[in-house]
């Protein structure tokens, strides 16, 4: 089941209600309806939610894109824009705030406004790419913001998807032999991680943060260790960012 939070902000309470029943049965979380853009913007702020589905045409003297630009300037929400209006200027208008997609009111199944079925695989998708695109800006971001250290990422099952310079350096592991293989097997094993920690917290009781490199040379190493999450708050991966002891 999904456990995501979406923000729904519609002005019809008739198709708003339907678009709450039918995401709620799949397993998504909807705790408010919006039908004004003044408080869509003060909700996204108060539920911080994982989707903004956002009407264009709403109560008030904030339009749905109005509102989908307020939210975009202090948080990184992905936001599907539903509406009966497609015509160009409109379109224009939407795209200055870089939607994750677009939804046209019609008449679905059951004579509902939105398919379902389109509706969910259109959230879903929005949902991956988004996260997708976090993971690959906290790689990136650790990457230059830890320049002068070594990094290594894994996926949720412990393998490596990226290994910087320095890290083959002090593992003495290319990067093409590296890929894919278990963090285990290249570095250190590590325990769970929920939040960011130090390398030494997550290490096995009595190992020491120790690093034999492939050709045997032991350097003692420090750094941190970052979980990456996706949507549903669950580990996809780690970052591991760590260089010689200092002493």
């Amino acid at each position: 089941m999904n456990s995501a939070t979406i923000l729904v902000v519609e002005d019809e309470r008739i198709t708003a209600e339907d678009i709450r029943a039918g995401l709620r049965s799949v397993g998504y979380k909807v705790p408010v309806i919006c039908s004004e853009g003044e408080d869509a913007v003060k909700q996204a702020q108060r539920l911080e939610p994982d989707l903004v589905l956002m009407d264009i045409k709403l109560d008030g003297e904030m339009d749905g894109i109005q509102a989908a630009a307020e939210i975009r300037k202090s948080q990184d929400i992905p936001v599907i824009y539903l509406t009966a209006y497609a015509d160009e200027k409109t379109v224009e208008r939407a795209k200055i705030t870089e939607p994750s997609g677009f939804l046209v009111k019609g008449q679905g199944l059951l004579n509902k406004p939105f398919d379902e079925r389109e509706l969910n695989a259109a959230i879903e998708i929005t949902l991956y790419r988004h996260q997708m695109e976090k993971e690959h800006d906290q790689i990136s971001s650790a990457m230059f913001r830890k320049i002068t250290e070594a990094v290594i990422a894994t996926n949720s099952t412990g393998q490596i998807r990226f290994i910087n310079s320095l890290a083959e350096t002090l593992t003495g592991w290319n990067k093409t032999e590296a890929l894919g293989k278990d963090l285990e097997e290249v570095f250190l094993p590590l325990g769970e991680v929920t939040d960011e920690v130090s390398l030494e917290e997550v290490l096995p009781e009595k190992q020491i943060s120790e690093l034999i490199s492939r050709n045997g040379s032991r350097v003692m190493i420090q750094g941190t260790v970052t979980p990456i999450k996706d949507y549903k708050k669950r580990v996809t991966g780690l970052v591991v960012v760590f260089k010689v002891q200092e002493e």
